[in-house]
């Protein structure tokens, strides 16, 4: 049991390593192109808060249940549980719907069907940070409830515990409450996955189209290169694509958690693992696929290649 709880930890410490280091890389480089205004694209304000939230969740979620694997248990007390939770649960939802955000963009700069009128205000910086800010000021209000169900395992009331964090728990609210939670959870989550999912419609519908285009012009040609808007499409669409994947499991895993059962240990595990998969995985496909990275890192592999012969 011990040696189970070890490899839990390490699997909870170097997911929580890399994704740190990669959403702290691409946090420089969106605050710097935002700062400096130097090759600044109409999508980096919302990859820049997508990228913090994911960080949040990563930094609020991981650590202290890589603690919580190690033995490390007692650390928090009843305010520092009740902000813990309450901040993770803002992060995730802001994650949600920055995601979900930066696909409705990417299909009203693609769609042509939208009004010219919209498609200015989407590349407008004034209009993307007021919906960005909408999307904390939203969940900062829908999960104020959050706090109320959670204590500290050194408090010293007795209530009936729910799910056992290790580190925090939380208390069995009665039947309202429960459904109420659940309601306003499972509201927010399907409005945001229901609007990916039409925006990844949309978008591959765009791709189908483009592919058939470019094929009918560069019908001689045998490698067209793809364009900045199909790039940008293929990238959101696997960004949509992982978070649906990800957080669908995770959704289900806490409305069975909160609803049905009283989970185990394993069971709180893989919840709390899967929420951080999305954190963890997006930003090597931000990282990839945004050419002024992948052309610096060329240069830089090119000088050093060079140099090094010298």
């Amino acid at each position: 049991m011990a040696a189970t709880k070890w490899e839990i930890g390490i699997l909870f410490v170097t997911q929580l390593g890399v994704g740190i280091l990669a959403n702290a890389s691409l946090l420089c480089l969106y605050n710097f192109t935002l700062l400096t205004g130097h090759k600044v694209r109409p999508t980096d304000l919302i990859l820049n808060q997508l990228v913090l939230a994911n960080s949040l969740v990563l930094l609020l979620r991981g650590i202290p249940q890589a603690m919580a694997a190690f033995r490390s248990k007692y650390f928090l007390n009843e305010a520092g549980c009740k902000l813990l939770f309450y901040f993770h649960r803002v992060a995730r939802g802001v994650s949600l719907s920055t995601t979900t955000l930066l696909g409705v963009f990417q299909t009203i700069k693609l769609c042509s069907n939208f009004s010219r009128w919209l498609e200015l205000r989407i590349r407008s910086p004034m209009f993307v940070g007021f919906c960005c800010l909408l999307c904390w000021i939203l969940h900062l209000l829908v999960n104020i409830f959050v706090p109320i169900k959670m204590i500290s395992p050194t408090s010293g009331k007795n209530f009936s515990v729910r799910v056992s964090y290790g580190y925090c728990s939380s208390l069995n609210p009665d039947r309202f409450l429960k459904f109420v939670v659940v309601a306003i959870f499972f509201l927010t989550d399907f409005m945001c996955l229901s609007l990916m999912a039409w925006a990844s419609g949309s978008v591959v519908l765009f791709l189908l189209r483009h592919k058939q285009r470019v094929q009918h012009i560069h019908s001689h040609s045998l490698a067209p290169r793809p364009s900045p808007e199909a790039r940008a499409s293929c990238t959101i669409l696997i960004l949509v694509s992982a978070f649906f994947f990800f957080y669908s499991l995770s959704s289900l895993l806490f409305v069975w958690m909160t609803l049905f059962a009283i989970p185990g240990q394993w069971l709180v595990d893989a919840s709390m693992f899967l929420s951080s998969c999305f954190p963890t995985f997006s930003p090597f496909v931000l990282i990839f696929s945004d050419t002024r990275i992948t052309r610096n890192l060329s240069s830089f592999c090119f000088y050093e290649l060079v140099y090094s012969r010298y």
